[in-house]
């Protein structure tokens, strides 16, 4: 069960991030991707061929519209209640190697919650939560954890200060995020995960240069899982963090050791760095034969 992060992303390419400042830069052509992170591993995990349930507030607007009819392509079992704010967005920059900025606006209110009985039968039946880091989320933690659910998270680019995120770091099962956001930190942001919360692993996904597994038993220093070379150029790097987690679950799921894991979560996020947005994604017999 996948809850929070639906929306729509407006991708702009441009030649190069940070872009220069003036009053007007040309542009190719502007394109509306819906997804966005809770959708996207929602999706993906569709994709390698995992049962999928995916909880989330919507608006009743034109981006609604369009996260509905594209979870519903891609296969997603997808309820939505219904957002006073509407329909989340972003306008993400996405340079010629793919790189990427994203200007994210999550317009929730601050008081949004999840009524219980809305989560908690579709609870009772899962096997994994994967929560995104939308402020209500937050509130399903007690149950999950009395239900005895596994639950994941994606900080994504937090810098280990930031005290929004550090619920979801410490409450969680596995933590996913960004070593971007701590940079030269990372490594003892993730050992303060596991220090302070209940995580047995933290993974953090690097781009080009492969990501970080740590987990309770072994050494203290998180050790490096190379990252897997792209089938075919590299055309958008949005969305492979989350190709990454759904990988990563989908081994997790299947029984597989945590090494095997972060490589299974390599090759989907490479996979998706192929194509625009989530148009394409990586199927369970694809991603067990690129092993």
């Amino acid at each position: 069960m996948v809850v929070g992060g639906s929306g729509v992303d407006t991708v702009v390419r441009v030649d190069s991030l940070p872009v220069p400042l003036a009053d007007s830069v040309g542009v190719g052509p502007i394109r509306e991707w819906p997804g966005q992170t809770g959708g996207n591993v929602a999706l993906g995990c569709h994709a390698l061929g995992l049962n999928v349930k995916f909880l989330d507030f919507i608006g009743d607007d034109w981006t609604g519209g369009q996260v509905r009819e594209h979870l519903a392509k891609g296969g997603v079992d997808f309820e939505g209640m219904h957002s006073p704010s509407g329909t989340r967005r972003a306008v993400n920059l996405v340079d010629k190697t793919g790189r990427r900025m994203s200007f994210h606006d999550a317009r929730d209110p601050e008081d949004l919650r999840m009524p219980r009985e809305f989560y908690l039968p579709h609870l009772e039946r899962a096997r994994h939560v994967h929560l995104s880091i939308t402020n209500f989320t937050r509130f399903l933690f007690d149950d999950i954890i009395e239900q005895g659910v596994p639950v994941s998270t994606d900080l994504h680019d937090w810098d280990g200060m930031d005290a929004y995120h550090r619920e979801f770091a410490y409450r969680a099962d596995l933590v996913f995020l960004s070593a971007a956001g701590a940079r030269e930190r990372i490594g003892p942001v993730m050992r303060e995960i596991l220090r302070e919360g209940r995580a047995q692993a933290v993974v953090a996904t690097a781009g080009a240069g492969g990501s970080y597994l740590l987990t309770r038993e072994g050494s203290r220093t998180p050790r490096p899982v190379p990252a897997t070379v792209p089938p075919a150029p590299v055309v958008d790097s949005n969305g492979a963090g989350d190709a990454y987690v759904a990988g990563f679950l989908y081994g997790r799921l299947a029984g597989r050791s945590l090494d095997d894991c972060a490589h299974l979560g390599a090759i989907a996020g490479a996979y998706a760095c192929t194509v625009e947005g989530s148009s394409s994604l990586i199927t369970g017999e694809a991603l067990r034969s690129a092993r």
